[in-house]
């Protein structure tokens, strides 16, 4: 831990429910009667701050009250006089936010929050319902902005300050949970010509999450959805189709990009004011490594560490983990030392049944007894194997995506107008109204058995939106719903076990995994291909002599939140060294459209000598940091 992070830590070390009970009484005259309590269950303290446990009641921005509960030991905090302090717990067994989380021995119980920020058909129903020709948020984006009266692009924000809520983090925490991988876009920074996002709205309420986040104690697991050109050519990646990042005419570029999105992101959540909330950054979610290539996204991932630790520095304690997904890449071998010696890098895996193409004909529904759940318990269970594996290769490995969705049913889960491989009617996967007590205990069982074997996980997702038709239309895919119906633990310790005698993993990581000795020092075996790479996927010349970017455009920074007065709390950039420019397109290129590039013919004078792609900060410049 670096000296001006602990010197954080101890200033907010008085941060635990006790201390604030204990400062009430000491200040109390008169009636001491009441130990600090004030009736509801909260407690001011002398500092101004206000703290409470099960049964507290909390006052939201609007006035509005409600009760919290919470029946595991945590407590929110939340003080005017330091809006970034960081004590609150959201149970018993999981450190304060300023306190030291241990991977390996501390668990993530974690849900997405999925479909706030990057929206998904079959999360926001309703929205896609309302626009039948959107199938994604790029064509959902065009058909608001061509319906002013029906609410225009005004529609999203209405969506970002409504979908998820302060309640919602106070739930979360009261469920037993300890932290949320927030998907967002690159547009909440930005957007260029051509596409129709509605840009850099999101940011405010995304500040809103992270606040939110800190009153209850959770961590924030943020990840980058979606990317310039698309890396999967799914709907959750701003647009459907085509892969064009590392791929393709515009490959290069559109990576370029990236990066720069990646380091903007990075600058802002490595001020200390954030870097006890947001503990981890998904720099990019599913790319689709088969059609990529390895060796091309490797060497992206190579160059994104090295930018994001010659911003933070090199060690514990110095920002945040760097998560990278595993690309779906089938032989899980292909990881072991990835990256050895590099300063806390975390793979990302998403465990999903529900795509494999199996008509799913093995019923779920098979009692309520040992049996429940059937053969899908055991697939679950057999998980464990490879995470412990990899745990050991390459580090911390955890589940980013999972879910209840043992068949692939739910209204717009495999995309509006799409098709499902399950044998059966999805009817009765689409109402959870019509479950009976054997498909209850079957999914109740699944979902055990997962929390079992991956132990390091995040839910997909916490909250799926009412169709139409008013109700949930996709109830496998909802925690929220599941702890409501009973087919979710209320206690997500009590999976354990749940699988028997699995592998398990000793908590024991190579030093440099951790940020301990060696990190930083990535031998030459192991660095990969240089980045750029010499060759792309999708295109038969070299990458030197495809589309790039100069690096002379404006960097369009992240703003703070702001305090009643319109004042600026918080810096937008953390490394003041880090005086790059951003990548912009070179003057008269006839650039092909990055969203729609396969095929396309290659422009000349649009790489290679016409572009310079951007230099990033040294490591060796900031170890001392």
């Amino acid at each position: 831990m670096s000296p001006s992070r602990a010197s954080t830590i101890d200033q907010h070390s008085y941060y635990s429910q006790d201390s604030y009970y204990s400062q009430k009484a000491n200040s109390t005259t008169g009636n001491g009667s009441d130990n600090g309590h004030t009736g509801d269950g909260t407690v001011p303290s002398a500092t101004g701050a206000i703290t409470g446990g099960d049964g507290s009641q909390v006052t939201l921005e609007d006035g509005s009250t409600f009760a919290y509960s919470n029946q595991f030991g945590g407590f929110w905090v939340s003080d005017p006089s330091d809006p970034f302090a960081s004590g609150a717990k959201p149970n018993s067994w999981t450190p304060a936010l300023n306190e030291s989380w241990t991977y390996g021995k501390d668990r993530i119980f974690g849900v997405n929050l999925g479909g706030w920020f990057v929206l998904e058909p079959f999360i926001s129903p309703a929205l896609f319902q309302k626009y039948p020709t959107a199938l994604d948020e790029w064509s959902l984006s065009e058909a608001m902005a061509a319906d002013t009266a029906g609410g225009g692009l005004g529609q999203l924000e209405e969506h970002y300050r409504t979908f998820i809520t302060e309640k919602d983090f106070a739930e979360i925490a009261g469920a037993g949970l300890n932290w949320v991988r927030l998907p967002i876009p690159f547009w909440a920074i930005d957007k260029w010509d051509g596409e129709p996002f509605l840009d850099k709205v999101c940011w405010k309420y995304i500040l809103e999450a992270f606040s939110w986040a800190r009153k209850y104690g959770i961590r924030v697991n943020l990840d980058l959805q979606t990317i310039p050109g698309s890396q999967n050519g799914y709907n959750h990646s701003g647009k459907t189709g085509q892969v064009n990042f590392l791929h393709g005419p515009m490959g290069i570029a559109n990576a370029q990009r990236a990066l720069n999105y990646i380091r903007i992101i990075t600058e802002f959540v490595s001020q200390p004011e954030y870097q006890d909330v947001v503990q981890m950054f998904g720099i990019m979610n599913e790319a689709i490594i088969n059609t990529i290539g390895r060796d091309a996204l490797t060497s992206f991932y190579r160059e994104a560490h090295d930018m994001i630790r010659g911003i933070t520095g090199v060690g514990e304690g110095k920002g945040f983990y760097i998560s990278i997904h595993d690309g779906f890449e089938p032989n899980g071998t292909r990881w072991d030392a990835f990256l050895a010696g590099s300063d806390r890098v975390v793979l990302d895996r998403h465990p999903y049944t529900s795509f494999s193409g199996s008509t799913f004909e093995d019923p779920i529904a098979t009692g309520t007894g040992a049996d429940a759940g059937g053969v899908w318990v055991g697939t679950a269970c057999g998980w464990a194997t490879e995470i412990v594996r990899l745990s050991g290769t390459f580090g911390f490995t955890y589940a980013g995506e999972w879910s209840n969705g043992y068949n692939d049913c739910g209204l717009f889960l495999t995309g509006v107008g799409g098709t499902h491989s399950y044998a059966d009617d999805c009817g009765a996967w689409e109402d959870a109204t019509t479950w009976d007590d054997s498909t209850k205990a079957g999914v109740a069982a699944f979902n055990a058995a997962q929390m079992d074997a991956l132990k390091d996980f995040f839910f997909w997702t916490w909250k799926i939106g009412n169709s139409t038709a008013g109700s949930v239309q996709a109830p496998l895919w909802s925690y929220q719903l599941g702890l409501e119906g009973g087919w979710i633990l209320k206690d997500p310790r009590q999976a354990a076990g749940k699988c028997g005698a699995i592998p398990e993993f000793d908590g024991n990581y190579v030093p440099y995994m951790t940020g301990g000795p060696g990190a930083g020092t990535i031998t030459a075996a192991a660095a990969g291909t240089p980045w750029p790479p010499a060759q792309i996927s999708g295109v038969d010349v070299p990458a030197g002599e495809l589309p790039q970017y100069t690096s002379t455009g404006t960097v369009h920074t992240l703003p703070g939140p702001t305090d009643t007065s319109g004042a600026t709390q918080v810096g937008r950039w953390y490394d003041t060294q880090d005086t790059g420019l951003a990548p912009t397109p070179i003057p008269g290129c006839a650039y092909p459209d990055p969203w729609d590039a396969n095929g396309a013919a290659i422009p000349t004078g649009c790489g290679g000598d016409a572009a310079a792609a951007p230099t990033p900060p040294s490591v060796d410049a900031h170890r001392r940091r």
